[in-house]
């Protein structure tokens, strides 16, 4: 990416911290990686992707949370609590047989993401698993109370997994 073009997305995400970032990135033919690597430094943290079974294991102990993927065909949301996994056979393997299940392809993530900004009027705060391409493998969102408000236990969770990860060097 040109500086001028990497200088007009960081303004643009100044300016629009809200922004869907796949759409950002769709419309400015950057990787969503690129779209959260230029919001304001206060609102991102980015740890290496050898975090990423670390980081899951943490987030199991969560409870209700929500995970979204979002590809160009659909957006999936599921909310609940993310199952523990463990790796064996080359993939972190979710393991409980309903609800969320499933094979993820840990050695494909090559960042932790850990992002606070504002969402459609409110606070949000993700944790954006982005793979060696630069593109969202998928996020998971700190929970909400009955006020909408995001749980204060779940952000403080998000914080200490942000200071953990993004605080140490990659491998």
């Amino acid at each position: 990416m040109l500086s001028t073009d990497l200088a007009d997305l960081k303004a643009y995400m100044a300016d629009n911290p809200g922004a869907v970032i796949e759409d950002v990135a769709r419309e400015r033919k950057v990787t969503p990686r690129a779209v959260i690597e230029a919001l304001p430094p206060s609102m991102v943290r980015i740890g290496s992707g050898e975090h990423f079974a670390a980081a899951m294991q943490d987030i199991a102990e969560w409870g209700e949370v929500t995970l979204i993927v979002h590809t160009d065909d659909a957006i999936f949301e599921f909310t609940g609590p993310i199952p523990a996994g463990e790796i064996g056979r080359g993939y972190f393997n979710l393991m409980q047989p309903k609800g969320l299940h499933g094979h993820l392809r840990h050695e494909r993530c090559a960042g932790v993401a850990f992002v606070e900004r504002p969402f459609m009027g409110k606070i949000s705060a993700f944790v954006a698993f982005v793979n060696a391409d630069g593109g969202i493998m998928f996020k998971v969102f700190v929970g909400r109370d009955e006020t909408r408000a995001l749980r204060a236990d779940q952000l403080a969770r998000f914080r200490q997994l942000a200071d953990r990860i993004a605080a140490q060097p990659a491998a």
